[in-house]
C-alpha cells in the first residue's frame, strides 16, 4: 500500500515490557501531550475489546506455553495488529502501542521478527520498558479489587509468583531496542520525554526493528 499523496508516514512507538512495568502510563502521556494524532493499538485494547472472549488472552498469553490450543492463532493476531499499525502510519497517523513480546511458547513462533518485517520502511521506534520485580509486586499489591486476581493473585509477604518471574525473564529477549527506560526511577512523563527527544533527533539506522528483522 502506498503512502497517501503528500502525506508523510506517521511515527510508530512500540513499548515492550512486562505487565505492570508502566507501559500504559507512558502511552497516556504520549497521547495527551505529544503533537499530532497518536492512536493506541496495543495489547490491552486488542485483547479486551477486539479478541473474542473464547480466544483470550490471545496475544496476551503468558510465557511458558500455558495455552497450546490458542498458540496457532497468536502469530496471526500479531500479524494483523502490526499490519494495522503499519496502515495507520501510512495514512499519516502516529501510533503508540504497548506489548509484552516473548517467544516462550510450547514451540518457537518467532513472532517478533515477523512483526518487525511488517514495519519495514516506516519510522518505528522500539522501546524497552523495564521495572524491577520488587516494584512490580508493590504495584500489584496497591491495585484496586477490580484488577487484583485477574492475572495472578498476590498477597503481602508471599513469594513472587512464578508467572510474574517468567515475564521478567522472557519479555526482554533478545533485548534489542532503540531506547530503554526504567519506570522505577523515571515518571511516565520523564519516560515520554526521553522518547520525544529521540524522535526529534531522528532514529539511527539500522534501527532496532531493522536489526531484528534481518537477524531473525
Amino acid at each position: 500500500m502506498a503512502f497517501s499523496k503528500g502525506t508523510s508516514p506517521g511515527q510508530i512507538v512500540i513499548l515492550n515490557g512486562a505487565p505492570r512495568s508502566g507501559k500504559s502510563s507512558i502511552v497516556e502521556v504520549i497521547q495527551a501531550e505529544f503533537e499530532g494524532v497518536w492512536v493506541n493499538l496495543g495489547v490491552d485494547a486488542y485483547v479486551r475489546q477486539i479478541t473474542p472472549a473464547r480466544y483470550r488472552p490471545g496475544i496476551g498469553l503468558r510465557p511458558g506455553g500455558e495455552r497450546p490450543d490458542l498458540e496457532p492463532l497468536v502469530p496471526r493476531f500479531y500479524a494483523a495488529l502490526y499490519a494495522s499499525i503499519a496502515a495507520h502510519s501510512r495514512m499519516g497517523l502516529n501510533v503508540v502501542a504497548e506489548f509484552g513480546h516473548h517467544d516462550s511458547h510450547s514451540q518457537p513462533l518467532s513472532i517478533l521478527g515477523d512483526c518487525a518485517r511488517l514495519l519495514a520502511g516506516l519510522p518505528a521506534l522500539f522501546v524497552g520498558v523495564r521495572c524491577p520485580l520488587d516494584v512490580i509486586m508493590q504495584r500489584r499489591l496497591a491495585e484496586g479489587p477490580e484488577r487484583q486476581g485477574g492475572y495472578v493473585a498476590v498477597e503481602a509477604g508471599m513469594p513472587i509468583p512464578a508467572p510474574i518471574i517468567a515475564w521478567q525473564e522472557h519479555v526482554h529477549r533478545p533485548g534489542i531496542y532503540d531506547l530503554e527506560v526504567d519506570t522505577s526511577v523515571s515518571s511516565p512523563e520523564g519516560c515520554a520525554e526521553e522518547i520525544r527527544l529521540l524522535l526529534a533527533r531522528g532514529l539511527l539506522h539500522p534501527t532496532a526493528f531493522e536489526r531484528i528483522a534481518s537477524s531473525d
